[in-house]
């Protein structure tokens, strides 16, 4: 049986593929395709507005998950888990990068990524492939973004949270999952000695010896001895210089992360140091996409399209095809 929607005059399975085709290809190439393979001359203007009108329909639907006042007549409903026991570690990873909209010019896109440990699957030595995720994206500020992550996070009991030094994250962390475990991206806590190291350095077998030192020392859970040095160090050169503006920016980040730094014991424990997945989410999920040359979005229609990509890369192609059921 063949369903039309009032709103579109098109078959149901005919807007899916519209928006499959959406998601993964600009509007002019979306028109193309459905051209050279189907026949169908849709313009790239009526592919935009109805994958648009769905990707605004899943930001509706994500408020079934949302306990808000504004919202009395939804009760939250249980949310898609990456793990069905709540014993099971889960990472939690947070991050954003920028999109350019014709409204604000650069305007960051916050990624929250969810996956268990057991989705983790080795593909090389000391080399692992996540399998199954959960991805949620707001085109917003962090408040917005974590009311609408926050569900997601909140059915297990071992969270462990990655990401780098972003003061809007760990506040975030720090005042509703104090419990979990932290851990700050190694990548990142390295990046802030290479700036330094790159300015100290001259020779180059030097700088990278002296790097390799830092972080095997890191490793071994010595992160308040490499700080003692770093401080050490401090007080030989001029804080104004460009060399010692690294070193104090390298301190500050130290100091403020060092709980996140115990690398040594994260590795024992099994558990994960980098943040490369949710980098990947970035690119995978919102760059490929939102962020080709020459782009510029309004600010709905890039959650829009977002949203559309995170519930396909999430495996929740059903929830859209449910939604363009209802408008049958």
């Amino acid at each position: 049986m063949c369903h039309h929607t009032s709103k579109f005059g098109i078959s149901a399975k005919l807007q899916e593929v519209i928006c499959l085709l959406a998601h993964d290809h600009v509007f002019e190439e979306s028109e193309s395709l459905l051209h050279e393979f189907f026949g169908l001359d849709l313009s790239a203007k009526q592919i935009q507005r109805l994958s648009e009108h769905y990707g605004q329909e899943l930001e509706e639907f994500e408020r079934n998950y949302q306990e808000d006042e504004s919202y009395e007549d939804l009760k939250p409903q249980a949310v898609p888990v990456v793990s069905h026991t709540s014993e099971e570690l889960v990472y939690v990873m947070v991050d954003g990068s920028m999109i350019f909209t014709r409204e604000a010019k650069w305007k960051e896109m916050k990624v929250g990524r969810i996956y268990s440990e057991h989705s983790r699957v080795p593909v090389q030595e000391n080399r692992t492939m996540v399998t199954d995720s959960l991805y949620v994206c707001t085109l917003g500020d962090h408040k917005a973004f974590f009311k609408k992550f926050d569900p997601y996070i909140e059915p297990y009991r071992q969270k462990v949270f990655i990401s780098d030094g972003a003061k809007w994250i760990w506040n975030w962390v720090e005042d509703f999952y104090g419990d979990s475990i932290q851990i700050l991206d190694f990548y990142h806590a390295t990046e802030k000695l290479a700036t330094y190291a790159t300015l100290a350095y001259k020779d180059a077998g030097e700088r990278r010896q002296w790097l390799e030192e830092q972080k095997q020392r890191l490793k071994a859970d010595e992160v308040e001895n490499v700080l003692k040095d770093l401080i050490k160090t401090s007080e030989n050169i001029t804080g104004t210089t460009e060399v010692g503006k690294a070193l104090n920016d390298a301190i500050r980040y130290y100091t403020n992360n060092r709980e996140r730094m115990k690398y040594g014991s994260f590795i024992k424990k099994g558990y994960l140091i980098g943040s490369g997945a949710v980098e990947a989410a970035h690119r995978n999920v919102i760059q490929q996409r939102l962020k080709r040359s020459g782009q510029r979005w309004s600010i709905d229609g890039a959650q829009r399209i977002a949203n559309i990509r995170a519930y396909r890369k999430s495996n929740r192609w059903n929830a859209l095809i449910e939604q363009i059921k209802m408008a049958a």
